[in-house]
């Protein structure tokens, strides 16, 4: 986390950004493998905004802009030299497809995910909480780069939190 002013928002400091992200590196965490399996995953439902009643996956900006944000996110993970070597076996394009899907379903969308639980997913992996970090600030890179607003953004990490427990095994 050096650049962690640049990631972590104007003010925001360490425990103020993984309080918020949180969500993010449990998603982001999600990331790890979840390309490799077909299980349906329970996720916590989409919230809408306090204004127009929008679902949170309209206000990202739908289908176009989730796999925009999801390809440039698996795009930094793959530069990301202290995780990189985690996803070296996987199918990136299957893994791709499963993010689309699961920022899809929790956010509001009408993509059902479709791969296997986080538990099943990470079991034995031997994640750390450094990498999760790690991925947490590959996707927060992606989503700062689509220019998602600061509330989205808070909202999406909010709601894929609670997953942290089921990814972090190490």
């Amino acid at each position: 986390m050096k650049d962690r002013e640049g990631l972590l928002g104007r003010g925001m400091g360490r425990r103020g950004f993984l309080k918020t992200a949180g969500g993010v590196a449990v998603f982001g965490g999600a990331f790890v493998l979840v390309g490799c399996g077909d299980d349906d995953d329970e996720a916590p439902a989409a919230t809408t905004a306090a204004t127009g009643g929008e679902t949170l996956y309209k206000r990202l900006g739908g289908a176009a802009a989730v796999k925009v944000v999801v390809a440039d996110m698996v795009t930094n993970i793959g530069a990301d030299t202290r995780i990189n070597a985690q996803f070296a076996n996987t199918n990136l394009a299957r893994l791709q497809t499963l993010l689309v899907e699961q920022i899809g379903q929790v956010t509001g969308g009408p993509e059902k995910y479709t791969g296997r639980d986080m538990k099943t997913t990470h079991a034995g992996l031997k994640i750390t909480m450094a990498d999760f970090n790690a991925l947490v600030e590959d996707l927060v890179k992606a989503l700062d780069k689509n220019k998602v607003p600061e509330k989205e953004k808070a909202e999406l990490l909010a709601i894929l939190g609670p997953l942290n427990k089921d990814v972090v095994t190490a």
